[in-house]
């Protein structure tokens, strides 16, 4: 067991819908000693302003060489995927190979979907999303593509590949079998995030489920350790790396005041919470 690398995972919106303040956070985060900062991806924000994410990151990239960085998660069902594949391209080869994209059928929450006339339906947005999924992948490896979907269509030729290897974590929210098949194809899952993380004897039966053999695989998990908080909350970080966990990613939410936020990021990770066994 390894101890896990610390991330922070945050809205681009609220507090944080100025894209200059979540370049200043992420110079921070690096100056602190996290490892990543990664950014939900919405249309529509819970609270406004809201800062689009792939521009953002873009930014971040240039501005740090050291973090990881990523959309954590993009939903490419509400995406083109031949313009996802290059906007994540372009970010992988700013960041020189630091990008990591996080992918789900994602939220109509606060109409992401809905407003703009997009399947709403959970299965169409889940086909979709396995669709655009095996687009960009192509695309990424520069093979000859024509392809003729339920969704999609794209006709190109072989190109070079990425001369990055960009990782693709996705989004694990339940046992159905395409969830399980989808997560098992990727290079990491995520599952979804709620009010507390997972306990660790639930996480290890998702990672028993998903996690393929005889290749390097990421569980990345969020909730809040950090003691920098005003009420610090009790995780076992240690179970959770036992159970599986290789990134631990601190949540900063909407509601959270940007002050308090930026004092948990100069705070750096809680790494004090990890304890190696004897």
């Amino acid at each position: 067991m390894h101890e896990p690398r610390y991330g922070l995972y945050l809205p681009p919106f609220g507090p944080f819908g100025d894209p200059a303040v979540l370049v200043d956070l992420a110079v921070r985060a690096e100056a602190a000693g996290w490892d990543g900062v990664f950014l939900w991806d919405h249309v529509v924000p819970a609270q406004p302003p809201i800062a689009d994410p792939w521009t953002t990151l873009g930014a971040i990239a240039q501005a740090t060489s050291r973090l990881r960085l990523g959309p954590m998660v993009t939903p490419p069902a509400r995406r083109r995927p031949w313009v996802l594949a290059r906007q994540a391209a372009t970010v992988a080869r700013l960041s020189r190979g630091r990008l990591v994209v996080g992918a789900g059928i994602g939220s109509d929450e606060t109409g992401d979907f809905g407003r703009f006339g997009d399947p709403v339906d959970a299965p169409v947005r889940s086909a979709r999303t396995d669709e655009a999924l095996a687009v960009v992948r192509a695309m990424w490896a520069g093979q000859q593509l024509r392809h003729q979907g339920d969704h999609y269509r794209v006709n190109l030729d072989a190109a070079e590949p990425e001369p990055y290897p960009i990782p693709l974590w996705t989004a694990c929210g339940s046992s159905h079998p395409r969830v399980v098949e989808r997560a098992a194809a990727s290079d990491g899952i995520f599952p979804l995030p709620g009010p507390q993380p997972p306990a660790p004897e639930a996480l290890a039966r998702i990672v028993a489920r998903v996690r393929p053999s005889g290749r390097p695989y990421d569980v990345a998990v969020s909730g809040n350790a950090s003691p920098a908080w005003d009420e610090p909350a009790r995780v076992d970080l240690t179970a959770l790396a036992q159970a599986g966990m290789t990134w631990w990613m601190e949540s900063l939410i909407h509601f959270d005041p940007l002050a308090l936020s930026l004092t948990v990021v100069d705070a750096g990770p809680p790494r004090t919470a990890f304890r190696r066994p004897a």
